[in-house]
């Protein structure tokens, strides 16, 4: 489910979703797997499962896209 009652607003795929174009918007290249979730992993402390997830989100929305070697890369 994307919304819930049940649980903390900043565990919910919107605002992580929301965090995570925050990052990607503001590089200027594509970015790596991994390093996205070392960002977003000090600032949210989210796991690589929930992580993983809202990708699935954004990638299903049109934000983001595959780039080569397995960086993203914003739609926008």
């Amino acid at each position: 489910m994307i919304i819930s009652q049940d649980i903390n607003p900043k565990r919910d795929i919107y605002y992580l979703g929301a965090k995570l174009l925050e990052i990607v918007a503001d590089e200027v290249n594509d970015i790596d797997f991994f390093d996205l979730y070392k960002h977003i992993h000090s600032i949210e402390q989210i796991s690589i499962d929930l992580y993983v997830l809202t990708l699935d989100w954004l990638y299903a929305i049109g934000a983001i896209e595959a780039a080569e070697k397995g960086n993203i890369k914003k739609c926008f």
